[in-house]
C-alpha cells in the first residue's frame, strides 16, 4: 500500500452503513405546481414553483392580485421581492397559465381560470368571484375596427350588499 502524501488523509466509507442519497417524491401540491408550470413551458425556478403552488397546487381557481399573493408567499418564510411576483404573474400570463383580469386603471387581478367566464366585484372589500356565465347573453358585439380581431370580452359586474 503506498502511504498517503503529507497533509492528506485517508477516508474509508462503509457502502453498507452509508445512506443512499434520496429524492422524496414531491407532494401533490408540489407535482400539480410542477405540471401547471410544464404545461406552460416554463423552467420550474424556486421562485415559480413557490407562486405556483400557491396559485395551482391545490388544484382550486384563485383569483389574486399581486400584492395579495406576495403576501401570501411571503407567509410561507420563501424569500420572493414584490418585482419578482410581478414579472412572474406575467410570465405566467405569457404562458396561458393565467388571466389578467383589469377592473380599473390601476388594480388587475390574475385568474388561474384562463376560459372566458365573468367576474362579481365586491365593492366592499375589493373581492373578485365568478360569476354564472350561463345567465349572462350578449345579443350582439360591435364590429372591431378595421385590421383587428376581438380576442376576448371581460365582464365585471360591481356588487355591494343591501
Amino acid at each position: 500500500m503506498i502511504p498517503p502524501r503529507r497533509g492528506t488523509y485517508t477516508h474509508v466509507v462503509n457502502e453498507m452503513t452509508a445512506p443512499a442519497p434520496t429524492n422524496p417524491a414531491p407532494t401533490p401540491e408540489r407535482q400539480r405546481s410542477q405540471d401547471w408550470l410544464a404545461r406552460g413551458g416554463l423552467r420550474p425556478t424556486r421562485q415559480r414553483l413557490a407562486l405556483a403552488e400557491i396559485l395551482a397546487g391545490d388544484g382550486l381557481d384563485r383569483h389574486v392580485t399581486a400584492e395579495s399573493l406576495f403576501a401570501a408567499v411571503t407567509g410561507t418564510g420563501e424569500k420572493v421581492s414584490l418585482a419578482t411576483v410581478y414579472n412572474t404573474l406575467r410570465a405566467f400570463c405569457a404562458a396561458g397559465l393565467l388571466r389578467e383580469i383589469a377592473v380599473d386603471s390601476s388594480r388587475s387581478y390574475f385568474d388561474t381560470r384562463t376560459d372566458t367566464h365573468p367576474h362579481f366585484l365586491w365593492e366592499e372589500d375589493s373581492r373578485l368571484t365568478d360569476a354564472p356565465a350561463e345567465a349572462l347573453r350578449f345579443a350582439s358585439l360591435p364590429e372591431p375596427p378595421p385590421g383587428t380581431v376581438i380576442s376576448h370580452v371581460d365582464v365585471i359586474i360591481r356588487i355591494r350588499r343591501d
